[in-house]
This record gives C-alpha cells, structure tokens and sequence, in this order.
C-alpha cells in the first residue's frame, strides 16, 4: 500500500492528467475533477478491496460506480495510474472511436467502468442495485458510489435513497461531492439543497461528514469510518466538502471551469502550480 507522500504524489499527477486531457481536446469538466481528485486517489489506492485484473460482476472485490460521468477526466487518470489500461491511452480522451469517451461507456469495454453515467441522478439507484446483488451472492464486498451535489435535485435519488435505508442496504457507501457549484451557478441559486447531511439523516442513512475533502488524510480517515459503519442495518452516506478546480488557483471558487477547457497559457500556469511527480504520458 502506497505511502502518504506516494498518494500525494498521485494526486498531483492526476491533477496534470486532467488539466492535460482536457486542454488537448479543447473539451471536458476539469473543476468537478480536480475537487475530486483526492477521493479518487484515496479510493483505488488505499480504501477498496481490488482483485487483480478486472471483470464486469466485481464478484469478491469492492465495485465502484460514478454516477456524475461528467467528471470522466479524474475517473481515468487514477483507472490508468492504478494499472486497469495503460497511461498512454489517456491520449485518445474523447477523441472519436476511443475508449475513453467524454462520459464512461461500457460497449467499449474499458476496463474499471462498469456503468455507463452521465445522465445524471441514476448512479444511486444502480449502485444500490448492486449492493443488493452482493448481498443475493454472500459477498461480503463493498460498494462505493459518489454523487454530485447538483445532482441531487434529480428526484429520482430520493426514491432510491428512501428504498436503500428501507431494504437495509447496509453494504453501501455513498459519498456526496459537496462542492456548492453547477454548470449553472453555485447550487444554492440554482435550486437551494439545504442541510445535505440531515436530509440523509431523516431519510434513514448513516451520516458522516469529511469537512475538507482535498485534504487527502482526511479523506483516507472518513472513508475508513465510513467503512466501520457498514453492516449495521443502514446505508452510510459520506458528505464530502470539496472546492471545485482545486489545485489551480484560477480555477478555484467559480463554477466557471465546470465544462470549460483551459487556453494554452493557462495550462502552463495551471501545470507550473503543480510539477511533475510520476511522469506525464
């Protein structure tokens, strides 16, 4: 398992990765990706449970599901830094013909993508879906899911967030990317979300919250308890507060770079604030 400094590391080349993919095809989401970036690193490098080699039913392993496809970019940095396809390939992002499509698809047969997503509010009820399976199979394995917070004005979410606590769905971990901004403007001017936390709380779930979710330590530790909560008869939703385009100064604190690709300039400076640690593809 990968030291703190080695995830951190991590971190900050899949934050190049991001901002280099994106720039290159003049198309994408860096901002959700780059508020991201810790989760995903945490997640597949020290939280799940990973057999080697992938398959599609995730039999005897941790599965995870994203369900705000938009944020692809951060998605397939750390599939490839964790070894599901090569580095090299994050060259093809969103390029015709390519595996690595602007939202994950599965009819290209990428390995770590499991669900295609993007049209969003849908990933909550198949992650449920497929902790159910597990529990159908006795597989004690996990599942993990994440959310956008403006995602959560789909209604569909709350039908499915009321079954899971009602059919005791207690092998699921569902975080919600708390990062107060949408394609549209922050989520509070575009349709107010309230007290995330509590409205999980009220809906039957374990709750709890990482209140920095770019601090990678702390990451690691609510994930841990997240997972300590598991098994007891509820689902557990972890409200993670991040701050979309984190890691680029210019990108931080706007909802202007939820789908807006850097200028060439601006790539340097964005690149310059974060050097090199494993080797660009």
């Amino acid at each position: 398992m990968p030291n703190t400094q080695e995830l951190q590391d991590l971190v900050t080349q899949v934050r190049r990765d991001i901002l280099r993919m994106v720039h290159k095809v003049n198309s994408g989401h860096p901002g959700g990706s780059l508020g991201c970036t810790e989760y995903f690193v945490a997640l597949y490098n020290d939280i799940m449970d990973l057999k080697e080699g992938f398959d599609m039913d995730g039999i005897g392993e941790d599965v995870f599901f994203l369900s705000n496809g938009h944020i692809s970019p951060v998605y397939y940095s750390v599939l490839a830094r964790r070894g599901y396809f090569p580095v090299d390939e994050l060259n093809t992002f969103r390029l015709i013909d390519s595996r690595l499509q602007g939202h994950p698809t599965t009819h290209e047969g990428l390995p770590g993508v499991r669900i295609a997503s993007g049209s969003l509010g849908q990933g909550m009820s198949v992650a449920i879906g497929a902790a159910q399976a597990k529990k159908l199979n006795g597989d004690d394995t996990l599942v993990f899911s994440l959310h956008g917070d403006g995602e959560l004005q789909e209604g569909q979410n709350w039908e499915a967030i009321m079954y899971a606590a009602g059919n005791k769905v207690d092998n699921l971990i569902a975080t919600i990317d708390r990062n107060g901004q949408q394609i549209d403007g922050g989520t509070e001017d575009v349709l107010p979300l309230g007290d995330v936390a509590e409205k999980f709380r009220v809906f039957g779930w374990d709750v709890l919250e990482i209140e920095n979710g770019n601090d990678l330590e702390q990451v690691i530790a609510g994930l841990n308890e997240a997972k300590s909560r598991t098994g007891k008869g509820k689902p557990v939703c972890v409200v993670m507060t991040t701050e979309m385009g984190n890691g680029v100064d210019f990108m931080m604190y706007t909802h202007a770079w939820h789908g807006k690709a850097p200028s060439d300039e601006q790539l340097e400076t964005a690149l310059a604030q974060n050097p090199e640690t494993l080797g660009d593809y």
